[in-house]
């Protein structure tokens, strides 16, 4: 059974997807197996429901408190403002089962979610939300009615507190002016402990001009719930217009919640929807300057502009904040931030969009102090950085998974970001002012962390390997390899800096043990023995490290590890595909590009999940490692000290072409 449903899942979704480069469309939609889409602009996470006129979910990106999961802080939901209900003649829309012709489909271009259905014989309904690019804490609704026999309307705008918000207060503000009337629907409450202040509002966006558009009327139901509504009479074959525009905030991002949430929806409001949806095309336009174009296999192509589609939605340059595995997908791995982001999501991003690779280390760089600090509560030197990290930068995994003490190989992780982000962009006033700062506090780290016991035998010991079914180890090869090449890089940024690198740093990164097996194969650890493994580790020290770049040794460790690897996270197979890339076995390359994916598609968007049968998606981490397989494997890029560079690697037999555009700070275009 379990082989017919991964059949299923693979199959179901890439019928779907095999249609435009750009758009993905459900028109089989089954809400008992549903798997909605995100649009999100980096901040807003609007997660779609097969519910008409429902989302499942808001995220709002850095807003954390403690509640639910793990007795640490989790991302919190905000307010769902871009719900709405709709009446036609006296009949509320409200259940799956009330309409027909039900599809939605996603513009991955311009990041629209639109839905569409007939209700009865009396109209044809759709509706598209947008968060918006340009505006971070603002998204939109567009409704257009069509009747086919005369009706009557009432539509709503709808602001709900989720569950987890407290002390929730509804508030109705009726701004008059001679040329504009504006109302705001607006509501605040307190986070679980009482943490976070919380404000949304919304208002109507009318074509009709002023003094001429409906008249309002507010409900309240209860402090939880509040509505704005109004009436419109139609005669058969009308097409009728309007739309929502709202903003969310928090006390994270604003001293004055409150105020600022009704600042920016006036703000919107009086922009006018054209306007605001002219700059959010134009933001995804310039975004798009940077993309991955495949001739030949219209599937793929689809399917990389989805990944790349969820990267780009759920980062953006200057915010400041991490990537969590799920993204703004959900409350998925409680929204923080792990080595997924370095290792997985941020390599891609630093050749499609080096400013938001440089928001993403902003991130650590401004948690570098509890990094010292956790370094010091363990009797290390410089930064340890926490497995999980949330808005304190402080260690926020639960304490029944051993990741938190224990899977140091993060440290490394950031490390080795820095330097190259330095080496893609050459900006040696960043690496002087952020990126050394990093590299240092990481490499001092590591040479407090080992264990000296002569010379080749700097033990780094009791760890959790990349591969975390591997839990208290000595010697993980990805964790010795990636602190070595820690070790390198921060003598190598002090010397461009004209700063005496710290002598001890090359002793140690010499000293580091990597352990082989008798026939020369990669150990994964001191205790290895060839049993499963969950994901990927000796093979990352061929790539992205460079501890392994002998031919015959990489072929060795990709035979021996691609074998042992169990039903764990999808980014694995893009190492595997990467590696044959390079060797030469383009469609070797190939079958493990897909296998990484294609079974972990839900339906009915073909969203991915984690692993292969999951029910957690978006999965940004695996769309990452994906994107590298494009990138840095057929795509053949790789960086160096001196920037990017293009090693000689082949296509598919089906592909004609690969063009990757927008590539770096000079936006430079690669073929292959």
């Amino acid at each position: 059974m379990k082989s017919m449903f991964l059949l299923f899942t693979w199959l179901l979704p890439v019928v779907l997807l095999a249609q435009d480069p750009w758009v993905v469309t459900a028109d089989k939609i089954d809400p008992a197996n549903y798997y909605g889409e995100t649009v999100a602009n980096g901040m807003i996470g609007i997660v779609s429901s097969p519910t008409p006129f429902k989302v499942k979910d808001v995220v709002l990106n850095g807003a954390f408190d403690l509640y639910g999961r793990g007795r640490v802080s989790n991302i919190l939901k905000t307010f769902n403002f871009v719900n709405m209900q709709l009446s036609v003649d006296g009949t509320d829309i409200s259940r799956f089962n009330q309409v027909t012709q039900l599809s939605q489909s996603l513009d991955m271009k311009h990041a629209a979610l639109t839905t569409r259905f007939s209700f009865e014989d009396k109209a044809t309904i759709q509706y598209t939300y947008y968060s918006l690019r340009q505006l971070p804490y603002s998204a939109l609704v567009d409704v257009v009615v069509t009747t086919h026999k005369d009706c009557e309307l009432i539509p709503a705008s709808v602001m709900e507190a989720p569950e987890m918000l407290n002390s929730v207060q509804p508030y109705y503000n009726q701004i008059d002016r001679p040329h504009v009337s504006i109302s705001l629907l607006t509501s605040t409450a307190k986070s679980p402990t009482g943490k976070l202040f919380i404000a949304a509002s919304n208002s109507f966006l009318f074509d009709e001009p002023h003094g001429s558009e409906p008249a309002l009327i507010h409900e309240l139901w209860d402090n939880s719930m509040h509505l704005l509504k109004f009436k419109k009479k139609l005669k058969a074959g009308e097409t009728y217009h309007f739309a929502i525009v709202g903003s969310t905030i928090t006390s994270a991002q604003h001293d004055d919640p409150l105020n600022e949430v009704e600042r920016m929806t006036l703000f919107a409001t009086l922009e006018g929807e054209k306007r605001l949806l002219e700059h959010h095309n134009n933001a995804w336009d310039e975004l798009w300057k940077s993309d991955i174009l495949i001739s030949g296999d219209a599937a793929t192509q689809q399917q990389v502009h989805s990944m790349i589609y969820h990267l780009y939605a759920f980062t953006r340059a200057g915010s400041g904040y991490g990537l969590s595995p799920m993204g703004l997908s959900g409350l998925g791995y409680n929204g923080h931030s792990f080595w997924d982001t370095e290792l997985w999501m941020f390599p891609a991003l630093l050749l499609l969009q080096p400013a938001i690779a440089e928001s993403l280390l902003d991130y650590r760089f401004r948690r570098l102090e509890a990094a010292r600090h956790n370094a010091w509560s363990h009797g290390y030197k410089g930064a340890m950085f926490p497995w999980e990290s949330a808005a304190s930068g402080n260690e926020e995994t639960p304490v029944w998974a051993l990741s938190g003490p224990f899977e140091h190989h993060i440290t490394a992780d950031i490390g080795i970001a820095a330097w190259n982000y330095y080496c893609v962009t050459q900006n040696k006033d960043w690496l002087r002012q952020k990126g050394y700062p990093l590299l240092k506090a990481t490499a001092d780290f590591w040479a407090s962390r080992v264990e000296r016991n002569g010379t080749g035998h700097y033990d780094i010991k009791n760890v959790v390997a990349a591969d975390e079914w591997a839990e208290n180890v000595d010697n993980n090869a990805f964790t010795n390899a990636a602190a070595k090449a820690n070790l390198r890089y921060a003598s190598q940024a002090a010397a461009l800096l004209g700063i005496t690198p710290d002598p001890d740093w090359q002793t140690v990164a010499a000293n580091i043990p990597i352990d082989k097996f008798a026939d020369g194969v990669t150990k994964e650890h001191s205790a290895y023995a060839g049993e499963k493994i969950k994901q990927a580790d000796v093979n990352l020290l061929a790539y992205p490290l460079t501890e392994v770049t002998n031919v015959t040794a990489v072929k060795r460790d990709l035979d021996y590890y691609e074998g042992r690897v169990g039903e764990g996270p999808a980014m694995t197979h893009a190492i595997f595909s990467i590696l044959y890339s390079r060797l030469g076995m383009p469609d070797k390359a190939f079958s493990a590009f897909k296998n990484g994916f294609l079974p972990n598609l839900l339906p009915p968007f073909g969203v991915i999940a984690e692993t292969a049968g999951g029910t957690n998606p978006y999965f940004a981490t695996g769309a990452g490692g994906m994107l590298q397989a494009m990138l840095n494997g057929f795509g053949g890029l790789s960086i160096t000290p001196a920037g990017i560079v293009q090693l000689k690697t082949g296509l598919p037999a089906q592909w004609k072409s690969l063009t990757l555009t927008g590539i770096g700070i000079s936006k430079t275009t690669y073929s292959r």
